[in-house]
């Protein structure tokens, strides 16, 4: 069969490590029971050909027509579940008839943080993912507060999801090799949403890591028009001292106060 090209406008780097493939498989069906599966820019299908394997329930999008003719005619039993579109803009709620399912993929890195959001927007349908990202962005989405690289991601990703880095992978597994390293991690969605509007705690989070090196009394003062409430404690922090808990404290702060 003929092989096809990476291509750079899709931000494709073909993972060729067999081991690593069935890791990150792994790491998704030995971690849930969960019966559905989509795979998001299969490519050549080192991902797909374990998943089919495992028996799960599967469906892919992919948005390179040299792709999708590709798993075609190497997987013929799935020429009617290939999704062939933007996985950014596929309605996720649609992927299984309304019922949940699990997501994987090694992710196009130019549009990682997209995926995640997209993800968070269905996250009633998305119990659990594990999915390769760029190093540095895996990194964002996981970091803890007080950390350099804590920000917009990690906490609207760690509000609704428990976050874990699995493993870390070289270069040297991809055709055509990247030029950063790449992560492995896995989300596990959270039994209970945020004790607050979530509309509003978005917007708090992102306003804040706007100017991160202010204090929040300086950059929530569009909220907050209570002078002495700015004079508390937590308003002397920086966006990246706060914790999950602290932003939903200051959110559900700003809701009494317009309330």
């Amino acid at each position: 069969m003929k092989r096809v090209r990476a291509k750079k406008s899709f931000g494709q780097h073909f993972l060729n490590n067999e081991a690593i493939a069935m890791r990150i498989v792994d790491g998704l069906i030995d971690h849930s029971d969960i019966g559905n599966v989509l795979e998001v820019g299969p490519g050549q299908g080192v991902l797909t050909k374990h998943l089919l394997v495992k028996g799960r329930a599967l469906k892919l999008v992919e948005a390179d027509v040299d792709m999708v003719e590709y798993i075609s005619a190497a997987y013929p039993q799935l020429v009617d579940h290939i999704y062939f579109k933007d996985f950014l803009k596929l309605k996720l709620d649609e992927a299984f008839q309304g019922d949940s399912f699990g997501l994987i993929g090694n992710y196009p890195y130019n549009i990682s943080s997209q995926i995640i959001f997209h993800m968070i927007k269905y996250k009633p349908y998305i119990p659990v993912m594990v999915g390769m990202f760029q190093k540095e962005v895996a990194d964002r989405i996981v970091a803890p507060h007080g950390s350099k690289t804590y920000g917009v991601i990690s906490v609207l990703t760690q509000a609704h999801y428990d976050c874990e880095y699995l493993f870390t992978v070289n270069p040297e597994s991809f055709n055509p090799p990247p030029r950063v390293m790449s992560a492995v991690i896995r989300l596990t969605r959270k039994e209970e949403s945020i004790d607050c509007d979530e509309s509003l705690f978005k917007s708090v989070v992102k306003i804040s890591f706007g100017q991160r090196r202010k204090m929040l009394r300086n950059t929530m003062k569009q909220f907050i028009k209570d002078p002495e409430a700015l004079k508390e404690d937590l308003f002397t922090k920086r966006p990246e001292q706060l914790s999950l808990e602290d932003f939903v404290s200051l959110t559900k702060q700003i809701e009494t106060q317009n309330l």
